[in-house]
């Protein structure tokens, strides 16, 4: 099917499996849509004037960008008149944000990070959305409440992620493979260009925030220490490592070539429980993963059987080919 766009590409898939219905075809679509406008707003930069802080904090009293702002209104707008949705929730908003009620209210829920990675807006370096959809759980006429969007990553229908690089890429997973999606800019559509994406079983590069080193838990110092002993140590290999702070981005190279991303929990995170939110990032990544032959830890257990307790719960996060994640459990465990 390479070369074939997603509008085609998910008409296929709903004629084959019943999961995809009508309204999560076009759920996915308008996403795909709002994704193209964010890249095309983050495309202009500093000629828009979209550049620097938006001088407000984030629910977790993190300081926003214009460019967070601007992407979470995008997706918002785009989304709330198509009557796929009963609500939506975001890492930038404080609750959930329900449909008015002078727009009809459909079967979905949607998480979503806009602007993944954002502090790297401002330097030029590869930013992303990340989303999640899950169904509803209480019956069409009730108002949705917080406690819908409180389920555990295996009820995840769809997740996917943008990147905005050098090229713009769209990757998604319905639950069977992973696929990446190309922007062809002329056509003005995502076309496949990387169909049933597999992470390589081998590896020999690693993604972790360094300068966290002296907050490790054990279980983590000594992976990373064997990793860095190179083709002496224990692990007779050499292997080198990436850290864009961009989560989308280190995830997408861990997808395409191979490798372990680790934000695991440290004395600096473990009252929050964690560095990442478990609903807009670990949850979404963690489906992916999986479906692409690998694995997603908080470290201890598996990320998507994690039951959340709140909408902006943080949780550790390790993921990548299967073979490393195992190790770094192990220890943990160990």
């Amino acid at each position: 099917m390479t070369g074939v766009t997603l509008s085609r590409y998910l008409v296929e898939q709903q004629r084959n499996d019943p999961q995809i219905t009508h309204d999560l075809r076009l759920l996915i679509e308008n996403i795909a849509t709002a994704c193209k406008s964010i890249g095309v707003a983050i495309g202009k930069g500093a000629i828009a004037g979209v550049l620097g802080g938006a001088g407000t904090d984030n629910v977790q009293g993190e300081a926003q960008k214009k460019l967070d702002v601007l992407s979470n209104d995008l997706l918002i707008r785009s989304k709330q008149a198509n009557g796929t949705l009963a609500a939506m929730a975001s890492e930038e908003m404080d609750e959930i944000y329900h449909i008015p009620p002078e727009y009809p209210r459909g079967d979905y829920l949607l998480l979503f990070d806009p602007l993944d990675g954002s502090s790297n807006i401002d330097v030029n370096i590869s930013v992303g959305t990340i989303f999640s959809v899950l169904r509803r759980q209480a019956g069409p006429g009730r108002a949705p409440t917080v406690d819908e969007f409180l389920q555990p990553g295996t009820e995840q229908l769809v997740a996917g992620y943008a990147v905005y690089g050098p090229s713009t890429l769209l990757v998604l997973t319905l639950g069977k493979g992973v696929d990446c999606f190309t922007l062809d800019r002329e056509l003005g559509e995502f076309v496949l260009t990387h169909p049933q994406m597999r992470i390589p079983e081998d590896t020999k590069e690693f993604a972790i925030n360094m300068s966290n080193q002296r907050f490790w838990e054990p279980a983590v110092q000594r992976y990373v220490e064997e990793l860095l002993m190179g083709a002496s140590g224990p692990r007779e290999k050499d292997f080198n490592m990436r850290w864009v702070a961009s989560m989308v981005a280190d995830v997408h190279r861990i997808l395409t070539r191979g490798g372990i991303f680790m934000y695991p929990l440290d004395s600096k995170t473990r009252d929050q429980g964690g560095k990442l939110r478990l609903m807009y990032e670990a949850n979404p990544m963690a489906f992916l993963v999986e479906q692409a032959g690998g694995a997603a830890t908080t470290g201890r257990a598996r990320i998507m059987e994690v039951t959340p307790e709140k909408l902006h719960q943080r949780v550790p996060v390790v993921l990548g080919s299967k073979s490393e994640v195992e190790r770094v459990t192990r220890y943990h465990h160990e």
